[in-house]
């Protein structure tokens, strides 16, 4: 098979994975494997009006059905005991996709949940929930939205997973680093879990890192309980990469990217237009990762991949582990207009978007820039700033503001993860300046196991030199949890006592408000 062909037979094996109904006489029987072939769960992600995608991956033990691609038996009902089916048919889980399945459901009726579930031979998977959105006309009258992001292994158990299950979300933002390529370190003092993995570095690898991932049974159910939408950072591929750059022989990193990122698509319940792109490569060159959802007129979610086209860190020299930070008079580049964290085609759609909001024919109640990191501005008491976040990318942010200030979304709010810390912020119209117009309100969420790398009297610093900075707190792990109404959107920060624990119970950090019309976020 030829790169072309190759590349075309990835994009026909994921489309080929969509629902096609057969009546239950139709079904074959697989051969029978030598483990429990859902082993890794289910999962269902991306809802629209009328349909959704249901994932799961085959975890197959036996050497001789390793190579061979099996037909797996899926079905969707009204109900968990299955007893009123509403749609049912088999999708093929290809070996040269990981054996993963994507079934794209349509026809589905608006703003309604479902159960569904996948059969291979004897085997049966846990039963899914999962939902329909709202028409898009349709103002709704609430959404629950949790966001999440940062989840490394040996740092912390996923007892947040636990607790977000309890809190019962329509749906679930995961925004990136759902996996870390690292090894165990050699000292696993103060961890609390190891793992044998090595670095990963091929397409096998990144596969046993997300079945690493998946095998957690508080993560199973969180995928489990409701529908995600899911977009990744750097920790999906290597510490800190940028668009086509990374560490090391560039042929080497791009062939370390493509694997990557096939085996992001493979562990995600993303739609098979994720694959769209070049397709002339035997490599995995690109994945559209960036996308809308609307929950009715009530939200407008604009879900951003700040990795795959951003311009290289800072003054960063090459073949270096991390970004690392600059002083802005040392390092010129910093403030070069050119530089762009979300590439200037991706700025576009998302200003395109925003503007689409904005009208009053098409008027979004909330619109939501879902994001990796934190947008808003930090001074930070050493003059140092960080190059791989938002403020390594001055233009960027003053266009993006830009945007905003232009064609003034009804409510704008921006979600992000990445800095292992709790943030809130309120977003001016010019960064650094407490004096400029409050454009909208930020609510940047810690990790649900990694670690901060920082202390809590460093962050109180910061925050005493940024008065826009509302909230800032270090030291603990967990998510947030956004309820969203017409009149307005309520954030509350829940966080474990205890990530080393599975068992950890959870405490609400605080509770913030932003009331419909009126930008920025109010200590409730």
């Amino acid at each position: 098979m030829n790169p072309a062909q190759r590349r075309s037979f990835l994009r026909r094996a994921a489309w080929a994975a969509a629902a096609h109904t057969l009546p239950r006489w139709a079904w074959s029987k697989p051969p029978s494997l030598a483990t429990t072939p859902f082993s890794l769960g289910v999962a269902s992600g991306d809802p629209a009006p009328d349909g959704v995608v249901l994932w799961t991956r085959l975890l197959i033990a036996d050497p001789a059905h390793l190579q061979a691609s099996h037909t797996v038996r899926w079905e969707l009902a009204h109900d968990s005991r299955f007893s009123q089916i509403v749609q049912k048919g088999e999708a093929t889980a290809h070996a040269g996709l990981g054996h993963s399945v994507h079934v794209e459901l349509s026809g589905l009726e608006p703003d309604r949940w479902y159960h569904y579930r996948f059969m291979l031979g004897d085997a049966t998977s846990t039963t899914g929930r999962t939902r329909t959105a709202p028409a898009a006309t349709v103002l709704t009258q609430k959404l629950r939205l949790a966001f999440a992001s940062c989840q490394r292994w040996e740092h912390g158990h996923y007892a947040a997973w636990h607790h977000l299950v309890a809190d019962h979300p329509d749906l679930v933002l995961f925004l990136g680093d759902y996996i870390y390529e690292y090894a165990t370190p050699r000292n696993t003092e103060g961890l609390a879990r190891t793992h044998s993995l090595r670095h990963a570095s091929t397409l096998a690898d990144y596969r046993d890192r997300y079945a690493l991932h998946k095998s957690d049974p508080a993560l199973q159910a969180a995928h489990a309980a409701c529908p995600w939408a899911v977009t990744w950072d750097d920790h999906e591929v290597q510490n800190d990469y940028a668009g086509a750059t990374g560490r090391g022989d560039p042929s080497a990193f791009e062939a370390l990217r493509s694997a990557a990122w096939q085996a992001f698509y493979e562990n995600m319940p993303l739609r098979a237009a994720s694959l769209a792109g070049p397709a002339a490569t035997s490599q995995w060159h690109t994945l559209q990762v960036y996308r809308r959802l609307r929950w009715g007129s009530l939200t407008h979610i604009h879900l951003l991949d700040a990795r795959q086209y951003r311009s290289w860190q800072a003054c960063r020299q090459p073949d270096t582990t991390s970004a690392g930070a600059v002083r802005p008079a040392d390092c010129p580049t910093l403030t070069d207009t050119a530089r762009t964290l979300l590439g200037h085609g991706q700025e576009r759609w998302l200003d395109a978007g925003l503007a689409a909001d904005a009208r009053t024919t098409d008027s979004t109640r909330w619109s939501v820039i879902a994001q990796q990191t934190l947008f808003s501005a930090r001074q930070n008491p050493s003059g140092l700033v960080s190059t791989d976040s938002w403020d390594g990318y001055p233009a960027a942010r003053a266009r993006l503001l830009q945007s905003v200030s232009a064609h003034r979304p009804r409510n704008t709010v921006l979600l992000g993860g990445d800095i292992h810390q709790n943030y809130v912020c309120r977003v001016h119209a010019e960064a650094l300046r407490a004096d400029s117009q409050v454009l909208a309100s930020e609510f940047c969420g810690t990790s649900i196991s990694s670690r901060a790398g920082t202390t809590r009297d460093k962050v109180d610093a910061i925050a005493r030199l940024n008065p826009h900075v509302l909230l800032a707190r270090p030291d603990q792990r967990g998510y947030g949890l956004a309820d969203i109404t017409p009149a307005r959107w309520t954030t509350t920060l829940r966080v474990v006592l205890d990530p080393m624990r599975a068992d950890s119970g959870i405490a609400t950090q605080a509770r913030f408000v932003v009331e419909d019309g009126s930008a920025g976020p109010v200590a409730a």
